[in-house]
């Protein structure tokens, strides 16, 4: 999971490419970079946060009305600075690209990019492999400009050749500026206008927090199968190139999105409310003696609150969290995850000492981070730990961008929720069904008839994922664990 952001507009864009980012730093927080154009490109990239790689300095160095920003979380490569985003190539034009997903033919892709057409790849990033296959489609004769139809033409041949998810933003040198989905539209991508000039400012981005900062207004969502170009005179062009059942990640609602961020019209906060209600219903019916409910910060809060209100039962934030740690779920290896959660969360003893308390979480994936919390909590003399989930169980790999690609990932995988409860060291653990989950993004946008639920489910929107490439996908990742681990040393 990644986060991208473009502007085209009438002024410098480095500031508020660096502002996008911070909005959208919690989708990565492994590597960041930016790209900007005045007549040639500027270029600057790194490992860690966004604060931490751009200075002022940037402000003079990074110009252009024109640009491209990215926060990096691996799914494909490691941690290595060459896989940071956006990646560049000189022909044709030159063009800048950033993409959030996961390109599950990246192999063979890159094989065929090498052996057949002589480019050589300098990193271990799918974003390389959209930007050479984008490129190539693109008119390789000289022609001063580029039509829509171009664009889409070259669109359409990624659709052709690309398996996976990607949500993209590119820019060719000047021609415009260019976003698609993939045909099922399995990672958000909004776009919104700014009237700041003679011509209008627009700007693409992952969330739509990230165009709310930045006073962008009129905010739409990128559909499914569709290409957006925005030309050097700043004139939208868009057109549906594909068209598949539209089936965006379930747990951009769940975990990964800001509450304050709409998803495919659906307000993520309002979501996270729905399940808690939803999920209060469930608890009701096991007459559990609940003294009182305790989110896991910071994206379980909402659904916790309103778990409490519907139950009438005492809230309470009995978990405080050090916020100069980041994400535990995105953290690069297993090892950094199980090391930062004390560090991350410390409790309040006298919340917890004699009472029945139910701990609300978004997920339980690996059930490391929730064993360590309810060891916590007992510590604190709990005299019951009860643990919900807001989303159901996770049992099968995640191959679209999410870091859960190994089947060993996932405790419940072949348990039921008794058989978690004892592994996390919980009385009871109660999970969200699947149904619910999808029926509280639904009261949201009763457009939304499909969605990508592979990581509960196990079926694949795609419908191209085969065992044989489950097994590969698993094996790469184990290999880039390996590395991040030795790396980490």
């Amino acid at each position: 999971m990644c986060g991208v952001i473009g502007i085209i507009g009438n002024g410098d864009v480095f500031r508020d490419l660096y502002q996008g980012l911070l909005a959208i730093q919690h989708r990565g927080q492994d590597a960041a970079g930016i790209i900007t154009y005045d007549g040639r490109f500027h270029t600057k990239k790194g490992n860690g946060l966004v604060r931490d790689i751009f200075s002022l300095e940037h402000t003079e160095r990074l110009r252009g009305q024109v640009g491209i920003g990215h926060t990096r979380y691996p799914t494909i490569g490691g941690g290595a600075g060459e896989d940071a985003q956006p990646f560049q190539t000189n022909a044709p034009f030159g063009i800048i690209l950033a993409h959030n997903g996961n390109v599950v033919n990246y192999r063979e892709l890159k094989a065929e990019l090498f052996d057949k057409h002589h480019r050589l790849l300098n990193s271990d990033c799918d974003a390389e492999i959209i930007l050479n296959i984008f490129a190539q489609a693109l008119p390789q004769r000289r022609v001063k400009s580029l039509t829509p139809e171009d664009v889409y033409a070259a669109v359409r041949d990624v659709y052709a050749k690309v398996k996976g998810s990607y949500s993209v933003v590119a820019y060719i040198a000047e021609q415009g500026l260019v976003a698609f989905r993939d045909p099922y539209g399995i990672k958000p991508l909004a776009y919104g206008v700014r009237h700041d000039g003679v011509l209008p400012s627009y700007a693409i981005a992952s969330e739509t927090v990230a165009l709310n900062i930045l006073n962008f207004e009129e905010i739409r969502t990128v559909e499914a199968g569709q290409a957006l170009f925005i030309d050097q005179g700043c004139r939208v062009h868009l057109r549906k190139l594909l068209r598949k059942p539209h089936s965006p990640c379930l747990f951009e609602w769940v975990y990964f999105a800001r509450p304050d961020s709409l998803i495919d019209n659906a307000h993520v906060y309002e979501c996270r409310v729905n399940l808690g209600r939803l999920l209060a219903r469930q608890i009701k019916k096991l007459r559990l003696k609940i003294d009182v409910v305790v989110p896991v910060p910071d994206s379980a809060r909402d659904a916790a609150i309103e778990i409490a209100r519907t139950l009438d039962l005492r809230y309470r934030e009995a978990l405080v969290k050090n916020r100069y740690i980041g994400r535990t779920f995105i953290m690069p290896a297993d090892s950094q995850r199980q090391n930062s959660v004390r560090q991350k969360l410390n409790p309040i003893a006298a919340e917890f000492k004699g009472k029945n308390v139910l701990l609300v979480d978004d997920s339980i994936v690996r059930g490391n981070t929730s064993r360590a919390i309810v060891k916590m909590v007992r510590r604190c003399g709990a005299r019951k730990v009860y643990f919900a989930s807001y989303s159901p169980p996770l049992r099968h790999p995640c191959v679209y961008g999410i870091d859960m690609q190994t089947k060993t990932d996932f405790v419940a995988r072949n348990a039921t929720p008794d058989q978690v409860a004892k592994f996390i060291g919980a009385d009871k653990v109660i999970y969200q069904s699947l149904e619910d989950l999808k029926k509280a993004v639904r009261m949201e946008n009763e457009t939304l008839t499909h969605f990508c639920d592979a990581c509960f489910s196990g079926v694949y929107p795609t419908g191209d994922i085969t065992p044989e490439l489950l097994k590969s996908i698993e094996r790469d990742r184990s290999h880039v664990q390996d590395s991040q681990l030795e790396l980490n040393i």
